[in-house]
């Protein structure tokens, strides 16, 4: 399992983006969680395959039918606490 932190930037709070991205990474059997940032980004934490993470970054390039995605930035992850399930942070 390998896991990675993502800052995303755009249109990215109010239009339903951390709802959509916990529902794909769920479906993706993810572990991890998002939140809103109070600069205007939200961040991701996930942790699966290469596989299933190729799918959550890409899918996190679009987003939500609402948002408008300007940037998606990754980092690796090398110590991740363990975590069960995929959830949304306050």
């Amino acid at each position: 399992m390998i896991c990675e932190h993502y800052y995303i930037s755009g249109r990215v709070q109010g239009v339903f983006y951390r709802a959509s991205t916990l529902e794909v990474a769920q479906a993706l059997y993810l572990t991890g969680w998002v939140k809103n940032l109070p600069d205007g980004r939200v961040e991701v934490v996930a942790c699966g395959s290469t596989k299933q993470l190729t799918k959550l970054k890409t899918w996190l390039k679009e987003g939500s039918p609402m948002a408008k995605v300007q940037q998606v930035e990754v980092e690796s992850i090398i110590n991740m606490p363990d975590s069960t399930g995929f959830e949304v942070r306050y």
